[in-house]
């Protein structure tokens, strides 16, 4: 597999995370990882990084990439797409990472039956704790397949998935993170107001979240089962969780989820 060349359109956030996390792991060879964005201190940038190859366009890092992950905004697909068309062939696995992009609309803007690849990763693989969704279409071959499952795993967790789900689980992994951020925000605030500074409450709670992941995963119990265990009768947590139930918290969940959902099909448009 590491005589496979991988390549990255796109230098951002995610791109980033992938790639600076299958280097801190260092389960594939950097000098086998190619990496072009339209902005050049992006490359260059990536290139000091991870030790990445940096090319000057879409169009060359295509020709010399066996796998390519196109990892650029959904808004700028149909631009990419139409610049990379005439080097694309049914050799070269694509993978894309974007929101609401199908693999039937790449191989139609492409003309092309070329073997795509759908992945849903997420920030955290930086730190190798990432989750990603990965869905597989059928001409994808083997080796190409368990390249991708390998650079994903190496910095976190792999979940495989059918093409139908993929939109919704952006919801699950993909923007998560950032409910999350937003959580921890409003607990640390909270905290300060009553005296407590966020020097001490963040890692607190991080290491809370931590926790509360790892029995979540290991303890063999449901969600509410973990509920009743912290919450005694009359006590603390029973009058926080009233607020939470009081507020709609559940719902509120539901909905951000399925707007995320929603506005993944709609880019795919």
């Amino acid at each position: 597999m590491e005589s496979q060349k991988v390549g990255f359109i796109g230098g951002g956030n995610m791109t980033s995370a992938i790639v600076c996390g299958v280097a801190k792991a260092n389960t594939f060879p950097a000098d086998h990882i190619y990496v072009f964005d339209i902005h050049q201190e992006k490359r260059e940038n990536l290139h000091q990084k991870a030790g990445v190859l940096a090319v000057d366009s879409a169009l060359d890092l295509v020709r010399t990439c066996d796998i390519i992950f196109l990892a650029v905004k959904p808004q700028s697909f149909p631009e990419m797409l139409s610049e990379i068309r005439s080097a694309v062939n049914e050799t070269k696995t694509l993978v894309s990472i974007a929101a609401g992009i199908s693999s039937e609309s790449i191989t139609d803007a492409l003309a092309c039956s070329c073997p795509v690849i759908r992945a849903m990763p997420n920030t955290p693989l930086l730190m190798g704790k990432g989750a990603t969704a990965v869905c597989r279409t059928g001409n994808v071959t083997d080796i190409a397949y368990q390249l991708v499952l390998n650079l994903f795993s190496s910095c976190g967790i792999v979940s495989q998935i059918v093409e139908s789900q993929m939109d919704a689980v952006i919801s699950v992994n993909g923007s998560s993170p950032a409910y999350i951020y937003l959580f921890a925000k409003a607990v640390i605030e909270s905290a300060e107001k009553q005296g407590i500074e966020p020097g001490i409450s963040l890692p607190l709670f991080c290491q809370t979240l931590e926790g509360s992941a790892k029995m979540l995963l290991d303890s063999g119990n449901t969600p509410d089962e973990l509920i009743q265990k912290v919450s005694s009768k009359g006590g603390t947590t029973v009058a926080a969780l009233d607020v939470l139930k009081k507020s709609q918290f559940e719902k509120v969940i539901d909905e951000a989820m399925k707007a995320c959902t929603e506005r993944a099909i709609e880019l795919g448009k």
